[in-house]
């Protein structure tokens, strides 16, 4: 049982990121009506920029936490303007285009890791910010608890309630909300289309920032091929909730990552991924449109 309990744990650690991720997807797919499956991708790529921050300041946490979450929100508004001429039309989700798109520049940043920084190596982050060095921050009998994965736990849950309380509980939430449900309508009642689609972009980049620090904290390390892997469960996670479904990405993305840390815990070798893909299979056959319904 302890087992269970400990794989459980260190689950809703993963989950959290999974759910991260996923919002960030859904808010620009519901605001700014792209598909941006390199988001994960700008995600990597601040994980990179705070390693170099902070192999270049001594490993000062506040200038590489800081970098790292500054460059997402840079690079997310620095190619918003590509998406433009899509969110003028506001008609419907052009999926073949911001596809396509996003996918070019996620290959772009991707190459760029590979063959100019660390020589396309993997990069470990220091034990200052990852805590590696201090063992387990919680210990109970046989379930321990990292100090990583207890930031990613806790601070994921944070992130996701005040994300969920700006969009139900404010008047820029109300917004947003507003342009996803029906854009024309919101167009002709004033809302500021481009204006708020930025402002989406903004969110989106601090999510994904700070989710490049949690990670860094969890997993230690990074790679150039990373962003690929999580780009392709960030969009199967959406799927199976329902694409632009924020509460369902939120149960589907913890489940995943207590799935994958319970077969992780059961079985030998490395069979997570296939086992959640294959579930995830049965459920769009199931549930083509989602578990929870589409938001679109």
């Amino acid at each position: 049982m302890e087992v269970f309990i400990a794989q459980v744990i260190n689950g809703l650690s993963l989950g959290s990121i999974y759910v991260l991720l996923v919002t960030g997807f859904n808010l620009l797919l519901l605001v700014a009506m792209i598909i941006h499956f390199s988001f994960p991708i700008v995600v990597v790529f601040s994980m990179y920029i705070a390693w170099i921050v902070l192999g270049l300041t001594g490993n000062n946490l506040f200038l590489g936490i800081s970098a790292g979450i500054v460059s997402a929100i840079l690079l997310n508004i620095i190619t918003a303007p590509m998406f433009q001429h899509i969110m003028k039309k506001r008609g419907e989700v052009d999926i073949n285009s911001t596809m396509v798109l996003s996918m070019g520049l996620g290959m772009i940043i991707t190459d760029f890791l590979s063959h100019s920084i660390n020589k396309g190596f993997p990069i470990a982050f220091p034990d200052a910010l990852t805590g590696r060095a201090e063992g387990a921050f919680l210990k109970i009998g046989i379930i321990s608890m990292s100090r990583g994965a207890f930031l990613a736990l806790i601070v994921g849950i944070i992130f996701v309630l005040g994300l969920f309380w700006i969009l139900y509980k404010t008047k820029q939430g109300r917004a947003f909300r507003a342009i996803a449900e029906d854009p024309n309508g919101a167009k002709l009642v004033g809302l500021p289309i481009l204006k708020t689609g930025f402002q989406s972009y903004a969110l989106t980049g601090f999510l994904g920032g700070s989710t490049a620090i949690l990670m860094a904290i969890l997993l230690g390390s990074a790679s150039p091929g990373l962003g690929d892997q999580l780009g392709h469960k960030v969009l199967a996670v959406s799927i199976i909730a329902g694409l632009g479904n924020l509460k369902g990405g939120l149960i589907v993305g913890l489940s995943l990552g207590i799935l994958e840390a319970l077969v992780q815990g059961y079985w030998t070798g490395t069979w997570s991924n296939a086992v959640a893909f294959v579930i995830m299979l049965i459920a769009i056959l199931v549930k083509p449109k989602g578990l929870f319904g589409m938001k679109l």
